[in-house]
């Protein structure tokens, strides 16, 4: 990496002062200011009517959520109403509504600017399928407008971020706010979760667990680039760029259409790939282990020499409850390692669809080896947001939580922190102070 992106990244990541402060090996405090109360109250859905939904960022992501919506509707499986899509790109959104019109009465509205859409007072919830540098302000935005939130994965680009929406969140208990990774509905996790609680495993010493890929074109330019795409008439350019807007950065297709692959919109494997994997693992162990308190990582282009982003990464995650994390992440070999639980008395296995426990051989007479059967339910990523669908309407807390999400940002702020330095990172929770070793 060169040292003008090393730059770029910390300075947008931290702030100057906090880049400097990190240079310097003092570390700093992401501690956010309090989080604000809204004075609007969250719209509720009567009992028998449809959610009413609005989508921001109908890309490629925001569209299969509104197709698969619609596939939902189509079964039975819940009532809703697509009302409102918000974009700064008329070109893709138009299409969109226009699949979305085919199959629901009714034209779906479309905003160019995402806060006319959050000043309706006649929509229930909002999914956001923005990239993710905008995750964060969309977020936000909606909670204080009252909206039930189903934001995209990771919860935010940076750590500070994350930390600032998990107060926000607390600070307004009444809305239903669930983050989209889908392997948290997994029933294998769920079932992994009991047996650590239970203590059948001993204590749960390491895990390892992995997203690899081999893409020899180049991970995420499998997504098109369209010639009607015209900045200053329709699509807006500045506005995409929201906060890490420069004048001086001319109109780059590849970087919209391909965000991913920079390390200014994206962390690349670790916020996008990764998170699927030590998101549902994390939430097995978290009872045991609590918060991430230390990451090494390292990264190379090994073979995409083009993206600015890694396409090899391996990481080492430390955690307050004495255990280690063995995360790995690849674009350039699909050969990933086992998704495994290690304890000292027995080891869970999570590469297929079931759970299944295995004593250590010290232990063998005290762990009773065991195949824990779980259901196929289908379209994981269907299953958790029709969880988030049916909170809407109990108010019970979403399984994929802020709590669970902001400590996932923590592993991939670290993370990426460490592979941009070369150095260890640390965070205390109690203090929420970032250092670097």
């Amino acid at each position: 990496m060169s040292e003008q992106t090393r730059r770029g990244f910390f300075v947008q990541a931290a702030g100057i002062a906090g880049a400097a402060a990190l240079a310097s090996g003092s570390g700093y405090s992401l501690r956010p200011r309090a989080g604000v109360r809204s004075r609007i109250g969250p719209t509720r859905v009567r009992a028998g009517d449809a959610i009413r939904m609005g989508v921001i960022g109908p890309g490629g992501m925001g569209t299969g959520h509104c197709m698969s919506v619609l596939g939902q509707v189509a079964r039975g499986d819940e009532n809703v109403k697509l009302v409102a899509l918000a974009d700064v790109n008329q070109v893709r959104m138009g299409s969109t509504a226009a699949k979305i019109d085919e199959q629901q009465e009714g034209e779906i509205d479309q905003y160019t600017d995402y806060r006319e859409l959050l000043a309706r007072d006649d929509i229930h919830c909002v999914l956001i399928a923005s990239p993710e540098h905008w995750h964060a302000k969309h977020a936000e935005d909606a909670l204080m407008a009252g909206k039930d939130v189903y934001c995209e994965k990771p919860m935010t680009l940076r750590l500070d971020q994350a930390l600032r929406l998990r107060e926000v969140v607390k600070a307004n208990p009444d809305r239903i706010f669930q983050v989209g990774t889908q392997k948290m509905i997994l029933p294998k996790y769920i079932a992994a979760r009991r047996v650590i609680d239970e203590g059948r495993i001993g204590k749960p010493v390491w895990s390892q667990t992995s997203y690899c890929r081999n893409s020899p074109d180049g991970e995420w330019n499998y997504y098109g680039l369209d010639d009607a795409w015209k900045p200053g008439e329709n699509l807006d350019w500045k506005a995409w760029q929201g906060y890490l807007y420069r004048a001086d950065r001319e109109w780059d297709p590849k970087v919209y259409a391909r965000w991913r692959r920079y390390s200014e919109f994206s962390t690349g494997i670790i916020g996008d790939l990764l998170v699927h994997q030590i998101t549902p693992l994390l939430m097995a162990l978290e009872n045991s282990v609590g918060w991430p308190t230390r990451v090494v990582a390292s990264g190379g282009h090994y073979i995409d020499k083009d993206m600015d982003n890694h396409d090899q990464v391996n990481l080492n995650i430390e955690f307050q409850g004495e255990h280690t994390m063995i995360v790995a992440g690849s674009t350039c070999n699909e050969v990933g390692l086992e998704n495994l639980i290690r304890g000292q008395k027995g080891n869970i296995y999570l590469n297929g669809r079931h759970c299944e426990i295995r004593p250590t051989r010290p232990f063998v007479d005290d762990v009773e080896e065991e195949r824990i059967e779980c259901p196929d339910i289908g379209n994981d990523q269907e299953g958790l947001r029709l969880n988030w669908f049916e909170c809407i309407r109990s108010r019970e807390m979403a399984i994929s939580n802020v709590d669970h999400a902001t400590k996932v940002l923590v592993m991939v702020d670290l993370a990426t922190r460490s592979m941009w330095e070369g150095s260890a990172f640390e965070y205390d929770p109690d203090t929420m102070y970032v250092r670097k070793l």
